[in-house]
């Protein structure tokens, strides 16, 4: 049974993305959250419509949101729309 998105399940999964996923993290700000020109993020907090990121920019912090194509269930299904995500931001810079 996955996790309702709780702020301790926010908390989290901000935690192990932050730690284990910098590199997404960074791509969901960049390719999602329009900071384009971010040198580094973090994952503040995650919600069902979506996440709060803070992008470093020019050596300043900014807050970035990045809004979900869809409402998220559960922690499950944040886990599977957070790959899909990356998935999906990498094939577009690969892309390019």
């Amino acid at each position: 049974m996955a996790d309702v998105l709780s702020p301790a399940i926010s908390d989290r999964i901000c935690k192990h993305m932050n730690e284990d996923h910098a590199d997404a993290v960074l791509l969901y700000a960049k390719v999602y959250g329009g900071a384009a020109a971010a040198t580094a993020a973090k994952m503040v907090s995650i919600d069902p419509e979506g996440m709060t990121l803070e992008a470093e920019q020019a050596g300043t912090a900014t807050p970035v949101r990045v809004t979900f194509d869809h409402t998220l269930q559960d922690s499950e299904d944040a886990h599977q729309t957070l790959i899909a995500m990356v998935r999906q931001a990498r094939s577009q810079t690969h892309g390019e």
